[in-house]
């Protein structure tokens, strides 16, 4: 049975977005799908005569993600002589926040964006990713063997956070005694940032962390290693190279991103399985069906609510609503993942589901970097509990699991389990 609203779904989202919703955001994003395609919301984004718009459907979201024609991720990019250069919290200002989120390779449009992309693909390349499955698979097998004789962890805290990190770490050239507080400043980012809302004790984290990865680069460009930062301090492309502020952005985005969203991925994932045994009975006996079961949890409950705001460049009719050039629109990731006019019976979790049209990591030119990486982790990670841990199960009851809102994300800030 539906939840009812003390106020409509469209200004409850905006408590969805903003990581402060009691409510289950996925009943939201149904009633505000049955609505329509795309739905205006009472929240601005730029100058006030500028609509803000959520979509909600597959089809619509695909195309604001992928027609560059339409949609820009930077506004300085709609009038020429607009310099301002908006950020997801609102802030026009040159501080830590702006650079985190607004000079990253996701916040930069053609032709920039494409040449910045073609720089580092020389480095993220199928091969590179391939080649670091054993490592993935040592990190996944040492950190089971620490809690395998205690007969219960916390899927969160024991193996989620510490895998990816510990890979995300290792890409980069972070030394394992610096991880934990790497960590520590992610998750304060995560958690004060929100779309529209910058809490002010994240800014000392922001300003932590750019500080730590300006040292850092300057030591691999002085001493470089066999890591990615040296690896992109050394990318160049017919005289082509990254500049300090490129270098800085990527690798912040690549740190933050490459382990908040496989972080969610595995205890989120753990949990769903958990809630349906009939599928994670399944997955045991037919471990093969992994890979697919990864997509249809990223289906499901993908580790990103919402893919940064796009801009329109023009008018334009977009799901029967006219759209004015500077307008905002905020796909709805989540929501177009549970699209019941694309996937049958689309509430429902089925990890033999055909999954090929997910935008759980985005679409088109700025779909996430690292969803090979995501997806090798969460292959892995998986793999290797349910063959170490057969027999898992939570150990609290399930209505006593606590959900944290996050940056663009929902996550578990616990799943403690028991294990023979």
């Amino acid at each position: 049975m539906k939840q009812t609203y003390p106020i409509a779904p469209e200004e409850e989202v905006l408590k969805v977005l903003g990581g402060r919703s009691d409510f289950d955001p996925f009943y939201v994003f149904s009633e505000l799908r049955e609505k329509g395609a795309v739905r205006p919301i009472p929240m601005q984004v730029g100058d006030a005569d500028q609509q803000t718009w959520i979509v909600t459907q597959l089809d619509e979201v695909k195309k604001v993600l992928k027609d560059q024609s339409l949609f820009c991720v930077d506004p300085s990019n709609i009038n020429e002589d607009n310099s301002i250069k908006q950020s997801l919290t609102n802030t026009t200002d040159d501080t830590g926040s702006q650079l985190f989120l607004a000079n990253s390779l996701n916040a930069l449009d053609e032709p920039d964006h494409r040449r910045l992309r073609r720089l580092v693909s020389k480095v993220f390349t199928p091969k590179y990713m391939e080649n670091l499955r054993p490592t993935v698979q040592e990190i996944a097998d040492e950190l089971l063997e620490q809690v395998q004789d205690k007969g219960e962890m916390d899927i969160v805290t024991d193996y989620a956070y510490k895998l990816p990190i510990k890979v995300i770490s290792y890409m980069v050239g972070v030394p394992a005694s610096q991880q934990e507080q790497i960590y520590q400043w992610s998750e304060a980012i995560a958690t004060g940032l929100g779309v529209g809302r910058l809490d002010d004790e994240v800014k000392e984290s922001l300003a932590s962390f750019t500080e730590y990865f300006t040292q850092l680069i300057a030591e691999k460009r002085k001493q470089p290693a066999n890591d990615l930062i040296s690896e992109l301090i050394s990318l160049e492309e017919d005289g082509d190279k990254l500049d300090e502020k490129e270098l800085l952005s990527l690798v912040q985005l690549l740190i933050f991103a490459g382990h908040e969203t496989t972080t969610n991925l595995i205890s989120t994932g753990t949990l769903i399985l958990l809630d349906h045994p009939d599928q994670l009975e399944m997955l045991k006996k037919d471990k093969s069906l992994i890979s697919n079961a990864v997509e249809e949890l990223l289906r499901y409950h993908g580790p990103s609510t919402t893919a940064g705001p796009r801009y329109a460049k023009k008018d334009l009719v977009l799901g029967g609503q006219t759209i004015k050039k500077g307008d905002v629109l905020f796909p709805l990731l989540k929501s177009a993942n549970r699209d019941g006019n694309v996937y049958s019976d689309s509430e429902e979790l089925d990890l033999t589901r055909d999954v090929k049209r997910h935008v759980a990591f985005g679409q088109g030119v700025h779909m996430c970097l690292g969803a090979p990486l995501a997806r090798l982790e969460g292959d892995i990670a998986f793999t290797t509990l349910l063959e170490r841990m057969p027999d898992i199960q939570l150990s609290i009851p399930r209505g006593d699991i606590k959900w944290q809102f996050k940056l663009a994300a929902q996550g578990l800030s616990s799943l403690p389990v028991t294990f023979k």
